[in-house]
């Protein structure tokens, strides 16, 4: 259980995710990032080779796609 501890701790303290880390925190697979990231709903950093999500915009991006109930 150590090795979750410490990866819950290290996605606490990271600023940005690839796509594939960003899936697992929004619970969705790689290529529907990709999808919404086509659609425009999400917005990578294209300041290296791979597409970075920060954490501010995956929280904009579920703040502003939450229904009202």
């Amino acid at each position: 259980m150590k090795t979750n501890e410490n990866e819950a701790a290290n996605d606490a303290t990271r600023l940005a995710f690839t796509r594939v880390g960003a899936a697992q925190l929004l619970s969705v697979s790689p290529p529907t990032v990709d999808r919404l990231t086509k659609r425009g709903l999400l917005r990578p950093s294209r300041a290296t080779r791979r597409p970075l999500y920060s954490r501010e915009e995956l929280q904009r991006f579920l703040k502003q796609t939450t229904a009202e109930i």
